[in-house]
């Protein structure tokens, strides 16, 4: 039975010389595996469409394990993220990161719009460091381990300073501040964004910029929160770190 759908290549492996196996984030039925036969034949007909990152739409014949692909249709390939090497290795994190919280076959269309959403705000030239902090929060949520950032984890407090605790999995007041001695101390700016990156909608997504220590503090947080509380390895997040070194 022939399927279409609208999705984007989030993994693609090569198998045997002349196939490649793809798995799609796709609108309408989620995660999906197809097999491209022949994609990797430089005249191939499925070679530009079984490139990482494209976006389009895709025909395949379902079978009882994995879809064969018969046609696909490009709709952006991101061009603007494949000739920069840093925003090519944000992408890679990001999907690496929706890769391992989806199910298969499982839609989600509110899903597929933040990570089109992503992907176009990185190729449009957008801070890819804030794209990434955003898509964090939204796969932290997805992986139903989101930190609370909307009040003290402890107390339910909204105003005055906080720290971030990653035992107690969020916020902390001043009042309730001695439950972690091991809590990171928080600027004002960075707490809002936090709270702010947890809730955003990208298509609301202006101009922001942040200051370097801003920056850096969210960073610390949400890379320390997810190593210790996600239990996930991402190869791709290595290569990034050490991009940014080199940087």
């Amino acid at each position: 039975m022939l399927q279409k759908v609208e999705g984007i290549v989030i993994r693609k492996v090569d198998y045997g010389e002349t196939n490649v196996i793809m798995t799609l984030f796709t609108r309408e039925k989620g995660k999906i595996g197809v097999m491209a036969r022949g994609a990797k034949k430089p005249k191939s007909r499925l070679s530009s469409v079984a490139q990482l990152f494209t976006y389009g739409h895709f025909v395949y014949q379902q079978g009882r394990g994995l879809g064969t692909l018969n046609q696909g249709e490009i709709i952006d390939s991101f061009r603007g993220i494949k000739e920069d090497l840093f925003r090519t290795a944000y992408c890679a994190y990001m999907i690496e990161f929706l890769d391992k919280v989806t199910e298969e076959q499982k839609p989600q269309p509110y899903l597929f719009e933040h990570l089109w959403q992503s992907l176009h705000q990185m190729d449009e030239g957008a801070d890819p460091e804030v794209i990434t902090f955003i898509f964090e929060m939204k796969m932290l949520q997805q992986a139903g381990i989101g930190p609370q950032v909307d009040h003290c984890a402890n107390c339910g407090r909204t105003e005055g300073d906080f720290s971030f605790s990653i035992r107690e999995g969020g916020l902390l007041c001043e009042r309730c501040s001695a439950l972690d001695p091991n809590r990171i101390p928080l600027s004002q700016p960075a707490a809002r964004l936090l709270r702010l990156f947890y809730h955003f909608d990208l298509n609301r997504l202006g101009n922001i910029s942040l200051k370097k220590q801003t920056k850096d503090q969210i960073r610390f947080i949400l890379s320390t929160y997810i190593d210790e509380n996600s239990g996930m390895v991402f190869k791709s997040k290595k290569f990034l770190n050490q991009l940014n070194k080199f940087e």
